[in-house]
């Protein structure tokens, strides 16, 4: 970067102007009779039946036995199915047994949120996988692997063995559904582009969902920039830009909610979480970044943000602005409108919005990353401290070019 590019840095204005808070980079026992019990019905027995007490002691005994037998076996199943008990002896009585081996050919099941081991054996059942739900219910249980199959579409093979079924529902390869990963801090647009790429859904679809009808909680607005939760999702292969939008947006509110920050406060903290994002690379200095925001707001002063001009361009690269851009008339420059924005400028994470909702204690009103590479940022109350860190800033620029 030459020096009239650093020049037109928000860093080089006079504090006239307002000056800059500062610039960073973009960025889950069966009851029995005891021997005690048997012992005690003995003179009874014999009482009764004065001319056949060995007779009828043996048949009392044999019954308890036969009951012990009986009530034991009832234990077993209970153990071994869990809550699929009932299902799997109805199954049993329809007809049970399994196939041999690993099976052939390709057929595809879903394993719905909430499926117990005999919902599976149907689903697998049905699907020509197993021969018996009961029997796959039963070596599921019996398997304390099981708790590990997640919901989702398996590839599975056709004729196979209760057994090898379950290995393969175990196997996390087996699982067809598709995992994104969205960043924090990615605008809604970079957003629609990453999940389209992933999941093969055109990017057009994403456009085309009303976001009120995605669930969204009052403080968005109706609209989707910052509400769309940064993490890893896993989504059916047949899931819809909407289906997979209104997952994102869930995961969010949840998060919000987990929170605790009060319904109306929360849309303010949405959108200084997501300058926090944009203006920091978070640790102590997100809930620093912050108080900035909050101590320039309590004194009039403009935020001066170049993240949020990066918002209005939707162009990445670079941590500097020019005059032109901002210059820009958008309710979102917040050189030319003192406050916070209408609305966020990105999709923060948990971190930020963690910092934003607390912020530090502090009277900073200035902040510059003096080192792109490590980070390095430095606050401060008095200007003249900060113009000296911005001439430290620009030296690095000057000193590493391309990289601001």
């Amino acid at each position: 970067m030459n020096d009239s590019r650093l020049s037109d840095s928000i860093f080089g204005e006079g504090e006239d102007r307002g000056q800059p808070a500062g610039k960073l980079p973009d960025r889950r026992e069966p009851a029995a009779q005891s021997r005690a019990q048997a012992r005690d019905m003995r003179p009874f027995a014999q009482a009764d039946n004065p001319e056949g007490p060995n007779r009828r002691n043996r048949s009392c005994l044999v019954m308890a036995l036969a009951s012990v037998l009986v009530l034991g076996g009832f234990g077993l199943a209970l153990k071994t199915v869990g809550t699929d008990l009932i299902p799997s002896i109805g199954a049993g009585r329809s007809g049970g047994g399994d196939y041999a081996g690993e099976g052939t050919g390709t057929v595809e099941v879903k394993v719905k949120p909430g499926d117990s081991g005999h919902a599976i054996g149907v689903a697998l059942k049905e699907a020509g996988v197993v021969k018996s739900a009961g029997t796959f219910a039963s070596v599921a249980g019996a398997n304390p692997e099981f708790s590990k199959v997640q919901p989702g579409t398996y590839k599975m093979k056709k004729q196979m063995s209760s057994q090898s079924a379950l290995n393969l529902l175990l196997d996390p390869a087996t699982r067809m559904s598709k995992g994104v990963t969205v960043r924090e801090g990615m605008w809604v647009s970079e957003i629609f582009a990453t999940l389209s790429k992933q999941t093969g859904v055109p990017v057009a679809e994403y456009k085309k969902v009303d976001p009120k009808a995605l669930g969204l909680p009052p403080a968005a607005d109706g609209k989707l920039e910052g509400f769309l939760f940064p993490s890893t999702y896993e989504f059916e292969p047949s899931a819809t830009a909407s289906e997979q939008l209104k997952a994102m947006v869930a995961l969010g509110k949840k998060q919000l909610n987990q929170l605790g920050v009060p319904a109306d406060q929360l849309r303010k903290t949405v959108i200084v979480a997501s300058f926090v994002q944009g203006e920091s690379r978070l640790g102590a200095d997100g809930a620093k970044v912050a108080r900035v925001i909050d101590n320039r707001e309590e004194k009039g002063m403009p935020l001066q943000m170049d993240s949020s001009i990066h918002y209005i361009t939707q162009k990445r690269g670079t941590v500097t602005t020019t005059d032109k851009e901002r210059n820009d008339n958008s309710p979102y420059n917040t050189y030319k409108h003192p406050g916070l924005p209408p609305g966020p400028i990105n999709n923060p994470g948990l971190e930020a919005l963690k910092a934003a909702a607390k912020p530090a204690t502090g009277p900073w009103l200035y902040f510059v990353t003096v080192n792109q590479e490590t980070g390095e940022t430095k606050f401060e109350t008095d200007y003249g401290a900060h113009l000296k860190n911005v001439r430290e800033f620009q030296a690095w620029c000057r000193n590493n070019p391309g990289k601001c």
